[in-house]
């Protein structure tokens, strides 16, 4: 038996048919992930919508090659859109910065990053000076993001190693930074009545967030307390002895450790992915590594235990082939692949670049969760068990027909781009947040869909994944369900409750 929560009784779709996906990346332009050291790592891929038109779009990281921002023109075909070029991205995070209701994108970089305003219809302009972001040589790997009592978002950027030591790489891992937004009040003018007119600016400042252990993923969420924390996975292969998975507690401003009930971890870790598993408003946190994927299980007295083994998450070497060595994991995400109420899960996989001691040909994984909460994996028979050195990816809708389709950044291999065509899947449902005060799209908020048979969690987040991640309505598998109650618990602390027909976009505005 796996765990208690895990054993609810679920009305299943019809014995499953297999999950099925379609090449499409033929119909993708020409693009590769390149680089030499400084781009083993990251290789994201950013998934917004920047021209309102329903349909996602990508910014996808080049490495020594230029960025590139595709716009999905509908039936998997994707055309370049001219923009200024940028090189030495590892990836990017679509997130409205500028508070005007319009995606922006965080750039990370090797050096200074930079950040991209949506202007609309995908054009954008540079404001990297503009709000004061910091520009240093450091190599960006890792951000997140969330909004405090502000207009604008606090940022947390992660750094890997610091390229400026002469000792390095090994146990030469960077700090990261927090990047706060404060207001500045200034007069103006003085009215002919006495009164005066002010100007408000908005700026950044910034402090680091020490000490670092390279940091190649970040997500703030609310943690198995409940408490809103910044959670960052880093690479032992660079902090050797010294380091460990760090949570750092937004509220207090510290990270926690053994006496706060956080148990110190030491992996490779890549890729961040979380998700309610055992429907109890808690999520549990993927971790991604070379060798075994760690699954942690959110527990009700707020702390985290190792899921077990049989639970099928591990994913510890090649499922097809006969290369025996340890796999090496990048960029995971949950989603319902085949609409079933059951979160799925991801792994892209590779080699870092030619580690003997880790496998080669190492294909992705795609794990489909079945109704006793296991896992069982199906990348081979679904047609997406490639064996590039996969590094970013997401699970999207890209045709909007209510399955999830899959693209996928290589390093030094053309990207890969996947359509869901399998059949008979269940119902769905798509949430789309807005507010009029600030925080435009409701990151921070808490969303639980509720049908005859289930509730589920989700929050809205910035963060996470492996160098990229989404900014898109919440994709929530339905199974039979044909109707579905949400309840909305928004950031500021209030709620509203809707109903909803299933297979639809469910758009609510804050009350």
């Amino acid at each position: 038996m796996i765990r208690a929560g895990l054993l609810c009784a679920i009305s299943a779709l019809p014995a499953s048919a297999q999950v099925q996906f379609r090449d499409q990346s033929e119909s993708l332009p020409p693009h590769q992930y390149i680089g030499g050291w400084e781009h083993f790592v990251g290789g994201g891929v950013a998934v917004f919508d920047c021209d309102d038109n329903g349909l996602p779009d990508v910014f996808i990281a080049g490495g020594e090659a230029p960025a590139v921002l595709w716009r999905n023109a509908g039936a998997f075909q994707f055309d370049p859109v001219d923009m200024t070029t940028l090189t030495g991205v590892t990836g990017a995070y679509p997130l409205d910065i500028t508070n005007d209701g319009l995606m922006d994108l965080y750039v990370m970089r090797v050096g200074p990053d930079v950040v991209l305003a949506g202007t609309g219809d995908c054009v954008f302009e540079d404001v990297t000076e503009a709000l004061e972001i910091p520009q240093t040589d450091q190599w960006t790997t890792a951000f997140s993001a969330w909004w405090e009592d502000h207009p604008r978002p606090v940022l947390a950027v992660g750094h890997y190693v610091d390229r400026s030591d002469p000792d390095g790489p090994f146990e030469a891992c960077d700090t990261n930074t927090i990047i706060r937004p404060h207001t500045q009040r200034r007069p103006h003018m003085t009215l002919e009545n006495g009164l005066q007119r002010f100007i408000i600016t908005y700026h950044y400042g910034w402090m680091e967030l020490a000490p670092g252990y390279c940091a190649l993923s970040m997500l703030a969420d609310y943690d198995a307390r409940g408490a809103l924390t910044l959670r960052i996975s880093n690479d032992r292969h660079y902090y050797i002895n010294e380091g460990h998975e760090q949570m750092w507690d937004t509220g207090s401003g510290r990270f926690l450790g053994p006496d706060d009930g956080w148990q110190n971890v030491s992996l490779w870790g890549m890729g961040i992915a979380s998700v309610d598993l055992t429907g109890d408003g808690r999520d549990e946190v993927m971790l991604t590594s070379m060798g075994d994927q760690l699954l942690q299980m959110a527990e009700p007295d707020g702390t985290y235990s190792q899921a077990p083994y049989a639970i099928g998450t591990y994913a510890q070497r090649p499922h097809i082939g006969d290369d025996g060595r340890p796999s090496t994991g990048w960029h995971s995400e949950f989603g319902d692949i085949n609409n079933d109420g059951r979160p799925d899960l991801f792994i892209a996989k590779g080699n870092v670049d030619q580690m003997p001691g880790m496998a080669m040909e190492d294909p992705n994984n795609l794990l489909m969760q079945t109704p006793d909460g296991t896992f069982a994996e199906v990348a081979a028979t679904a047609g997406i068990a490639t064996t590039d050195r996969s590094r970013g990816a997401a699970l999207a809708d890209f045709d909007l027909d209510g399955r999830l389709d899959l693209i996928v950044v290589n390093r030094r291999a053309p990207v890969e781009l996947y359509r869901n065509e399998t059949p008979a899947t269940g119902n769905w449902l798509r949430i789309s947040l807005r507010q009029d005060d600030g925080n435009s799209f409701a990151i921070g908020a808490r969303v639980f869909v509720t049908t005859e048979d289930r509730t589920q969690y989700r929050s809205l987040r910035v963060g996470g994944g492996h160098a990229g991640g989404q900014a898109q309505p919440l994709h929530i598998g339905l199974g039979r369900a044909r109707e579905a109650d949400v309840t909305v618990l928004w950031p500021d602390g209030s709620e509203s409750t809707h109903r909803a027909d299933a297979n639809t976009l469910l758009t609510i505005t804050r009350p």
